[in-house]
């Protein structure tokens, strides 16, 4: 007998489909605005200098390889808390909140997935229309029932109106997911009196935020990211919170990430993280170690993080000016003012508004290689070539 002749193909990760396509394209001029990864003028991922320090230091000073504990490297909880909810926390000082390292921000969502599964069985998740793909299966495997909220129309407008109203009939107690920044996919962000219009409604429906923070930094400054996230952990007793260090730190192959969770009192977050280390130890028993002390090492020391502070603020500067730039690109196509939203949105992506035959047009004619939905990663892009891509972006609307 074959125990697999019933295992049958299942289609690649678009993405991933995306990438092996790009790198099969002969065309010397293809553009990869596909993959979610920063590049730098030269076409690429670079490793920032605080990081490649605070490696050369772990390298003398490391002394073990055993294993960190299920909620991971007690420093890195510690210092990264404090960056996504303020150094003057009063959660940290009446000890209400408390990270759990996992592997990436991915790892942090499923952690929160499987808690929500396991502790508080019957509750829905609500996510935004359109989100990450992946937080789409991520929380289905986890076993809970998914819903979506309406966040961008068919104008390829952000319509909080609709958001509001979706908001306001969801069942009392369900999970929310929402972006603190930088939107994913879609660019587009709730402005300060959006944020505190949707934080009224959760206190009416007395819904629990799961808030993803995945791009700390990159939007309009490290400090103003997280103001969503502060005002939510100020205003609510209770909150979790996925926070990733893959784009702000480069830290994408280390998979550095965490799950902090915000509770009453001190004593019942003292019940959630027994609750989060036993889940975690079924998932992946300890996390990994390397990034997590390379942040700590970042973090604790002010000469690294001066540093690191200085390259961050260069790469979010970087993707603004991209954006700027291509919308200026586009003008002598009398398109400026219907791409100008481009220039609105903030972090790595952007949902452009193209349809998915113009994606396949910019493929195949000029190996320009994009999400199907339109999305595009605006820090895979060079500056010289935007003129390049305004032209083809012109061709496949115009013909």
């Amino acid at each position: 007998m074959s125990h697999f002749a019933k295992v049958t193909r299942v289609p690649g990760d678009p993405i991933l489909s995306l990438m092996e396509a790009y790198r099969l394209d002969s065309n010397p001029a293809r553009l990869d605005l596909g993959v979610g990864v920063y590049k730098d003028a030269q076409g690429l991922t670079p490793i920032p200098r605080a990081v490649k320090l605070a490696e050369q230091r772990l390298i003398d000073v490391e002394q073990t390889k055993t294993y960190i504990g299920g909620h991971g490297d007690a420093a890195f909880g510690t210092l990264l808390s404090q960056l996504v909810l303020g150094a003057d926390s009063a959660l940290l000082a009446e000890q209400r909140a408390g990270a759990t390292q996992t592997p990436g921000g991915t790892g942090a969502l499923r952690l929160a997935g499987d808690f929500i599964r396991h502790c508080l069985p019957g509750r829905g998740i609500w996510l935004s229309d359109p989100t990450w793909p992946i937080h789409e299966t991520l929380f289905a495997e986890a076993g809970l029932k998914v819903g979506h909220y309406p966040y961008v129309g068919a104008d390829n407008r952000l319509d909080v109106e609709a958001m509001i109203a979706a908001l306001t009939h969801l069942p009392k107690g369900d999970v929310v997911l929402l972006h603190a920044c930088c939107h994913n996919p879609t660019g587009f962000d709730l402005t300060p009196r959006d944020w505190k219009r949707v934080l009224e409604v959760v206190k009416a429906r007395e819904l629990l935020p799961l808030i993803d923070f995945a791009y700390q930094g990159f939007g309009d400054g490290l400090v103003e990211d997280a103001w969503a996230v502060r005002l939510f952990a100020t205003e609510l007793p209770e909150l979790l919170i996925t926070s990733s260090c893959s784009k702000n730190f480069g830290l994408y192959r280390e998979r550095t990430g965490a799950l902090i969770v915000c509770a009453g009192d001190a004593e019942k977050l003292v019940d959630i993280r027994s609750q989060l280390a036993s889940i975690a130890r079924n998932l992946w028993s300890t996390p990994p170690a390397h990034g997590a002390a390379v942040v700590a090492q970042i973090l604790g020391d002010d000469e690294l993080k001066g540093l690191w502070l200085d390259e961050l603020e260069g790469m979010r500067l970087r993707v603004a000016s991209l954006r700027r730039g291509l919308v200026e690109a586009l003008a002598p196509h009398g398109l400026s003012e219907r791409f100008a939203h481009v220039a609105e949105q903030r972090g790595m992506f952007s949902y452009t508004g193209l349809s998915p035959l113009q994606v396949q047009r910019l493929r195949e004619e000029f190996s320009v290689y994009m999400v199907g939905s339109g999305r595009a990663n605006v820090a895979g892009l060079d500056a010289s070539r935007l003129e390049q891509l305004a032209d083809a972006i012109a061709r496949v609307c115009v013909n």
